[in-house]
């Protein structure tokens, strides 16, 4: 399966994969789902909001036990973050099916649709609208940079864009949603976590995106006297340095790593810089402090190099802390394993995170020797995947077999 995968939508170039939503690498990995779904004879679906389900047993049930992830990439993204979690999902059905496991509970594997936001800019995509999180009105109005709106996205793919919304009945039947994936850091990775490979999540950092437009005055690059220039790269420059400097001081993480300059051009002065923060913290209060400090120092270099600046929040997700009963459960089942169960926090937000409101939801993470994540260099060891797999495997058993 790794193997079919690894060669979807890889750019030779970076050795990095551009799995974009709605686009033919994305369907390819659509395709590669749905053959995996009916060669094992699942029952494959496609939600209204273009998330795709197989299922063992009638999910109309109810309290149905899902596992699954995203196959889609950031920018030159690495090979795990995602296709991971939807690779254990099918082997561990095939290890249960092979130990003639009999299931009590409907079980389903996911593959949600434009986790990443790598195209449209906003995260989870997939599972919010399926949980009411974003409304119909607000995902036709995202726009990829060449200006293609959703709806025309989800339409050249084949998909019906009309039928995009809230979905309770679907996530209704769900009792238990398990996403396993690749951690991102490296906590497994340090002496203090016993040699574990594999560890549970107790809570997702509260995140956002933030977009900071810095207006100046467009003027050539070799004739206007320094004096005389309205850079807003300037303005732009220090506040990336900023962020630096109030992450650091309150412990959190704050990241300029998007830009858009216009006019674009080396020989001319821009007239606007656009740059998207990102940044994250273990509490709210924490966040709010940092994102305070950047947008006030943003303000003052405006003011001092004569620009005028505009900060426009374009997502945000509070603090996700997972229900303590369904971690407590998965606990008890991999404890029985003989194995350290680390369980830690992450600042990486996931689709479990967006489903937690509705449905109880756990997050296993695998062990990555580097930390490193959303690059090409993201790499986890097969036996570590293979022992996500085998505590994937053990979860679904404890939760939906006799």
């Amino acid at each position: 399966m790794w193997r079919e995968l690894a060669a979807i939508g890889r750019e030779d170039s970076t050795g990095g994969y551009r799995r974009y939503a709605w686009t033919p690498a994305d369907a390819d990995c659509r395709d590669w789902f749905r053959a995996q779904a009916l060669a094992r004879g699942l029952d494959h679906q496609v939600d209204r909001n273009g998330n795709q389900w197989a299922w063992l047993g009638d999910p109309a049930e109810g309290d149905a036990v899902v596992t699954g992830s995203h196959l889609d990439s950031v920018p030159d993204g690495g090979a795990f973050d995602g296709p991971l979690g939807v690779v254990s999902a099918f082997a561990a059905l095939d290890r249960l099916r092979d130990r003639q496991a009999r299931f009590t509970r409907p079980v389903g594997l996911v593959n949600f649709g434009d986790e990443e936001g790598a195209r449209f800019g906003l995260a989870c995509v997939g599972s919010r609208l399926a949980a009411g999180r974003l409304s119909r009105e607000q995902a036709f109005a995202l726009r990829d940079q060449d200006g293609i709106a959703l709806p025309a996205a989800m339409e050249r793919a084949g998909y019906d864009p009309e039928a995009i919304g809230a979905d309770p009945e679907l996530l209704g039947r769900i009792g238990a949603f398990v996403e396993l994936h690749i951690e991102q850091g490296r906590a497994l990775a340090l002496p203090e976590s016993g040699g574990a490979r594999v560890g549970l999540a107790s809570a997702i950092w509260p995140h956002g995106r933030w977009r900071f437009d810095f207006r100046g005055e467009a003027n050539h690059a070799g004739t206007t006297r320094l004096a005389d220039r309205r850079d807003p790269m300037l303005s732009y420059a220090e506040t990336v340095l900023a962020a630096r400097r109030e992450a650091e001081l309150a412990g959190a993480v704050a990241t300029f790593g998007k830009i858009a300059v216009e006019p674009n051009g080396v020989n001319a002065i821009p007239s606007l810089v656009r740059g998207w923060l990102d940044s994250r913290a273990a509490d709210q209060r924490t966040l709010d402090t940092v994102v305070t400090g950047i947008q006030e120092a943003a303000e003052q270099y405006a003011t001092r190099y004569g620009v005028r600046l505009d900060v426009v929040r374009e997502s945000f997700t509070p603090v996700v802390e997972f229900g303590d009963a369904l971690r407590e459960e998965l606990a008890r089942i991999l404890g029985g394993r003989g194995e350290p169960v680390p369980v830690l926090g992450t600042g990486a937000g996931h689709d479990a995170g967006i489903l937690s409101e509705s449905v109880p939801t756990a997050m296993l993470f695998v062990r990555n020797p580097t930390g490193v994540s959303h690059s090409p260099a993201e790499w986890a060891e097969e036996d570590d995947c293979l022992a996500g797999v085998a505590a994937l495997a053990d979860v679904l058993e404890g939760l939906a077999c006799a």
